[in-house]
C-alpha cells in the first residue's frame, strides 16, 4: 500500500476533539493525511478495519498540539541574568551592563544562520517530543533587515528539518535597536518601508507582529506597521496589554488581528473589540510565572464574552525560557484558573485559530491527521500533572513520527 494511503486504527480510545471530550470510547481510523472514521466503539463495524495497522487500545487522543507563540530562534543565553536578578540586581542594572533583550540582539546579529539553526533545533525538538505538530516562530532579535530575514530563514529551515508545521512571524517592531535609540519613528519607517516588503518578497513571513507597550512602540506606531503588513497581504497580531493598558489589543482588533497576546491588562473595551473582530486571546503563563507578575489576564471576562483563548509557551531567552507545552497547560489552570478543557482547547483548536489555520487543531472525520495519543485516562490529566513521557504516539499529516 502506498505510504500516503497508510491506514491506522485506534480502538476504545477517549477523544478530545479540540473543544471537548467525546462522551464514549471511540474507534478512530486515519488514511493518508486524513481522519476517515471516528465513531463510538459500540457501533463500530470491524470490517472497516480491514487493511489497517493496529495502533492499540485505550489512552487519550488529542489533536496535535499547537504552540502559537514562540521565539525559538535566538543567539546567546541569559542564564547569567536570571542568576543576577535572584541575587538582587534590577532590570535597570542588567540593562546598564548590556544585558536584557539587547544582549540577545547582539548575539543574534553576530551568529551565522547555521549557528542559529543548530541552537534552535533542540528547542524545537523539545516541543515536538511533547506532541506539538504546529508551531509559530517569531523573529524580533535581529532588528535590522538582514538579521530579521536571517531569523526567518532559519525558522523556515527548521520546518523542513523536522516533521512539524512551522509558521513564521516577522516581529521587527519588537524593541528599538541601539542605532535608532533616539529615533523610534525612524525605525518604524524601516520596518514598514524596507523590512516588511523584503520579507514579503522572499515569502519568509506568514504574519506580522508588534510589541505595543510603553517600553516598546506606541499604538500609533504599531498601527503604521499593521497597515504596511496588510498592504502586502500579511495577517497581523500583537503583543499587547502585557505591562499596562495602552489600548493596543483594541486597535489590533479594529484591524482584524488574528490574535492579541499576553493581555494581562486588557479591559472591557478591549475584550469587546476582540469579540467583535473574532481575534483570539493568547494566554502566556510562562512569562507571568518567570517574571513573577501579579496582574492576571481577565479570563472570566474573556470567557463570558466568548472570546476564544489560546495557550502557548512564549518560549524565549528572557521572560519564558520554557520549552514544555504541557507545563503551560498546568500553569494556565493553576495561575489563571482556566479549566483543563479550556487550556487544552487553547493549545489545539484555539491555538490553530490564532494562526489563521481554520479547521485545524481539531479531530473529526475529514480532519488533517495531526494527532497525539497519550498514556493517560482522561484529557484533564495533561493539565493536572507535570510529567514527561506520557506521549505514546504522535502522527503528523498521517505519518507516525513517535511511538509504534
Amino acid at each position: 500500500m502506498a505510504n500516503n494511503k497508510r491506514r491506522y486504527i485506534w480502538r476504545y480510545i477517549s477523544v478530545f476533539d479540540g473543544q471537548k471530550t467525546l462522551p464514549e470510547p471511540m474507534a478512530v481510523i486515519t488514511q493518508g493525511e486524513r481522519v476517515v472514521t471516528m465513531t463510538p466503539m459500540d457501533g463500530f463495524d470491524e470490517s472497516q478495519a480491514d487493511g489497517c495497522h493496529d495502533m492499540g487500545r485505550g489512552g487519550v487522543m488529542t489533536p496535535g498540539l499547537v504552540d502559537c507563540h514562540t521565539h525559538l530562534v535566538f543567539g546567546g543565553a541569559r542564564a547569567d541574568e536570571f542568576e543576577a536578578r535572584l541575587e538582587g540586581a534590577s532590570y535597570e542594572d542588567i540593562a546598564r551592563r548590556g544585558g536584557g533583550i539587547l544582549s540577545t540582539v547582539l548575539a543574534t546579529r553576530e551568529a551565522s544562520e547555521q549557528t542559529l539553526f543548530n541552537a534552535a533545533l533542540p528547542r524545537l525538538k523539545a516541543l515536538v517530543e511533547e506532541g506539538v505538530t504546529t508551531v509559530e516562530i517569531k523573529s524580533g532579535y535581529g532588528l535590522d533587515v538582514a538579521n530579521e530575514l536571517k531569523m526567518l530563514r532559519v525558522a523556515r529551515r527548521l520546518g523542513e528539518e523536522l516533521p512539524v508545521r512551522v509558521l513564521t512571524t516577522l516581529l521587527g517592531a519588537h524593541a528599538l535597536p541601539p542605532e535608532y535609540q533616539n529615533d523610534s519613528d525612524g525605525y518604524i519607517e524601516l520596518v514598514c518601508n524596507e523590512m516588511i516588503p523584503a520579507a514579503a518578497a522572499e515569502g519568509l513571513a506568514d504574519a506580522v507582529d508588534v510589541f505595543c507597550e510603553k517600553i516598546a512602540f506606541s499604538v500609533a506606531q504599531c498601527e503604521r506597521v499593521f497597515k504596511a503588513a496588510q498592504a502586502h497581504g500579511l495577517p497581523i497580531k500583537a503583543h499587547a496589554e502585557q505591562l499596562s493598558n495602552w489600548g493596543g489589543a483594541a486597535m489590533a482588533a479594529r484591524h482584524c488581528a488574528l490574535s492579541a497576546d499576553h493581555i494581562e491588562y486588557l479591559d472591557d473595551a478591549g475584550i469587546a473589540a476582540m469579540r467583535e473582530a473574532g481575534s483570539v486571546a493568547v494566554i502566556l503563563p510562562g512569562a507571568f510565572h518567570t517574571l513573577r507578575e501579579t496582574q492576571q489576564p481577565p479570563i472570566a471576562g474573556l470567557r463570558e464574552a466568548g472570546v476564544p483563548m489560546a495557550v502557548a509557551t512564549d518560549a524565549n531567552p528572557g521572560s519564558s525560557p520554557i520549552f514544555m507545552p504541557t507545563l503551560m497547560l498546568n500553569l494556565a489552570c493553576t495561575l489563571f484558573r482556566m479549566t483543563p478543557q479550556e487550556a487544552l482547547a487553547g493549545m489545539t483548536a484555539n491555538g490553530a485559530a490564532a494562526l489563521g489555520l481554520k479547521g485545524q487543531g481539531q479531530l473529526h472525520e475529514g480532519a488533517v491527521a495531526d494527532l497525539c495519543v497519550w498514556d493517560i485516562e482522561t484529557p484533564a490529566e495533561l493539565a493536572y500533572a507535570v510529567q514527561p513521557g506520557r506521549l505514546r504516539q504522535r502522527v503528523y499529516q498521517g505519518e507516525l513520527t513517535h511511538g509504534r
